[in-house]
C-alpha cells in the first residue's frame, strides 16, 4: 500500500519533498567533461569531499561522447580504409583484394572506444571517492547547487563550500538553417551517419569541419567546404601552414570555396541546395549535396545555470568572466574550460581544472596560454604552439624562421609520408623559441616537445643540441631549430 502510494506521488511529480537532506561537499563541480571530471578527481585526491553533477547519461562531456574521441576513432579508421582503397598500400607491397567498407562495424568500433573511456571515468570517480549526481545542476545560492534529477524523482540540493562551473560548450546554430541530424547535421550527427553521402557540403573550414570532412571524403563522399575566411584551419593558424594545408587537402580531393558565405539552404526531393555568395563581389552560386554539415563553431553552455542568482553577468560572447584564480564575481563560484575566455580545447580545460582546485587549497594558479598547443587530426596532422609569424610581425617582435621539410627527413621518406614541414620561430636577438608550427604525420605528438621547450624558456639552440633518436620524424623539429639559430640545417 505504501509503495503504491509513493508511485502515485512520483507520477504527480511530488517527490521532491521526499529527497534526503542536501549533500555536503567541499567542492561541487557542475559538468563532467575533460575540465570537470579532471577537476573533480584532483579535488578528491587533495582530500576534498567532492560532488560532480552531470546532466547527460554518461560522463565525459562533449569531448568523450560526441567530440574528440569518436571523431579521432573515425579519422584513424577511415585513414586505414583510404590507404587500402587509394592504392597507397599496394604501392607499399600490400595487395588488397575484395576491399569493401563496413560502415556499421566502423561505427561500432567508435562506440566501443567511447563506452570504454566514459566507463573509465565512472571507475575513476568510484576509485577516488567522487560522488556522481545525475541531473541538470544550476546555482541556487553562493554555496548551493540545485539538481533536477535525470530519473525524474525530483530535486537534490548540494551544499558546497565552493562551486566549479565546467559545463563546456554546445554547437553554434546557423541562422535560418535547421539541423535535423539526418541530412542537415552538426558535428554530432556527422559522427553517426548511416551511409556515406555522395556529396557533402561543409559550412566552415575550421578544425572540426576539416576533420569530419576528411572522414567522409576518405570514405567516398565528394566534400566541398565553404569558408568565410580566406584560410583554412580557423583563427590562430600560421598562414604559411594554412596555405600548404589547403593545397594538400585539395590534392586529396577536398574542394573549397574560400572568402564565401552561405546565405541559405533548402531541402529538395533530390537532397539539399545550398546557396553561397562570395564575400567580395557578391557572386552567387548553388551547391547540391546529400548531407549538409554545419560547423561554424561552438558557444559556451552558460544558459539556465542560475548564474544570475549569485550576481554573475556574462560577457558579450556568453562567457563567464573570471580572475587569475578562475574565480567569478561571486567568490565561492569558479569557472573553467569552454565557458571562460580562451581556446575551446579539452586539454586547456583539464589544466584549468587542476590549477583551480589546487588554488582552493592555497596554491598559486598559473597557466601560460601561449604554451597551450593546438592540433588538427587530419592526414597530415597540423599542430602549433606559441606565436605565429603574423602575430610576431603585428607586435614588431624581431624573429628568425627555421624550416625543415619532411621530404628531407629519413623516417618520413622511409614511410613514404613526406608532405609537410616543421617551422620554428626564434627571437632574433635572444634566440628564445617563440613558436613552432608543424604540418605532417605525427605533428600532434611532436608538438608536445615544443610546448615543453617553450614552457621552460628554451632557445632554438637548446632544442637543436638535444640528441634525438634516429630515424624519427621528430628529427625534423631539431633540424628546424638548428636552422633558426644557426641558419642552416644538417640534412638539407
Amino acid at each position: 500500500m505504501l509503495r503504491s502510494s509513493f508511485q502515485r506521488i512520483q507520477r504527480l511529480g511530488l517527490t521532491a519533498r521526499y529527497q534526503s537532506t542536501a549533500l555536503e561537499a567541499d567542492v561541487c563541480v557542475v559538468g563532467s567533461g575533460p575540465g570537470g571530471y579532471v577537476a573533480a578527481i584532483k579535488a578528491a585526491q587533495l582530500g576534498m569531499k567532492t560532488v560532480c553533477v552531470e546532466k547527460e547519461s554518461t560522463l565525459g562531456g562533449t569531448c568523450l561522447n560526441v567530440g574528440c574521441i569518436p571523431s579521432k576513432a573515425l579519422l584513424n579508421n577511415s585513414h586505414f580504409y583510404h590507404m587500402a582503397h587509394s592504392g597507397d598500400l599496394a604501392s607499399r607491397g600490400v595487395d588488397v583484394e575484395g576491399l569493401s567498407l563496413n560502415l556499421p562495424k566502423m561505427m561500432a568500433a567508435k562506440s566501443t572506444a567511447v563506452k570504454q573511456l566514459t566507463g573509465g571515468i565512472a571507475h575513476l570517480f568510484k576509485q577516488n571517492g567522487v560522488t556522481h549526481v545525475k541531473g541538470f545542476g544550476s546555482v541556487s545560492g553562493p554555496n548551493e547547487v540545485s539538481v533536477d534529477l535525470s530519473d525524474g524523482s525530483g530535486q537534490q540540493k548540494v551544499s558546497a563550500k565552493n562551486i566549479l562551473i565546467a559545463t563546456g560548450s554546445e554547437v553554434t546554430p546557423f541562422p535560418g538553417i535547421e539541423i535535423d541530424e539526418k541530412t542537415i547535421v552538426s558535428s554530432t550527427g556527422a559522427l553517426s551517419l548511416t551511409e556515406v553521402p555522395k556529396k557533402m557540403v561543409v559550412i566552415g573550414a575550421g578544425v572540426i569541419g576539416l576533420e569530419l570532412g576528411s572522414v567522409w571524403q576518405r570514405l567516398g563522399a565528394e566534400v566541398t567546404a565553404v569558408e568565410f575566411l580566406g584560410n583554412v584551419g580557423g583563427q590562430g593558424i600560421d598562414m604559411d601552414v594554412a596555405k600548404n594545408f589547403q593545397r594538400i587537402l585539395k590534392k586529396q580531393g577536398m574542394k573549397f570555396h574560400m572568402n564565401t558565405k552561405v546565405t541559405g539552404a533548402t531541402k529538395t526531393d533530390g537532397g539539399i541546395s545550398v546557396q553561397i555568395e562570395t564575400v567580395k563581389g557578391g557572386k552567387t552560386e548553388t551547391l547540391d549535396c546529400d548531407v549538409l554539415l554545419v560547423c561554424v563553431g561552438r558557444r559556451p553552455f552558460t544558459q539556465n545555470l542560475g548564474l544570475e542568482n549569485v550576481g554573475i553577468t556574462l560577457d558579450s560572447r556568453g562567457r563567464i568572466p573570471t580572475n587569475s584564480r578562475f574565480q567569478t564575481s561571486c567568490p565561492s563560484v569558479y569557472a573553467i574550460g569552454d565557458v571562460i575566455e580562451g581556446p575551446m580545447l579539452a586539454h586547456k580545460a583539464e589544466d584549468e581544472g587542476i590549477i583551480a582546485v589546487e588554488g582552493l587549497q592555497g596554491g598559486e594558479p598559473h597557466i601560460d596560454y601561449n604554451c597551450v598547443p593546438s592540433v588538427v587530426y587530419t592526414h597530415p596532422e597540423v599542430a602549433w604552439v606559441g606565436q605565429t609569424e603574423e602575430q610576431l610581425k603585428a607586435e614588431n617582435i624581431p624573429y628568425v624562421v627555421g624550416k625543415f621539410p619532411f621530404s628531407a627527413n629519413s623516417r618520413a621518406r622511409t614511410n613514404n609520408d613526406i608532405d609537410g614541414f616543421v617551422k620554428a620561430l626564434g627571437h632574433k636577438e635572444t634566440d628564445r623559441l617563440l613558436g613552432v608550427h608543424i604540418i605532417g604525420s605525427g605533428a600532434g605528438e611532436m608538438i608536445n616537445e615544443a610546448a615543453l621547450a617553450m614552457e621552460y624558456g628554451a632557445s632554438c639552440e637548446d632544442v637543436a643540441r638535444v640528441c634525438h633518436a634516429h630515424p624519427t620524424v621528430s628529427e625534423a623539429l631539431r633540424e628546424a631549430n638548428l636552422s633558426a639559430y644557426f641558419g642552416k640545417p644538417i640534412n638539407m
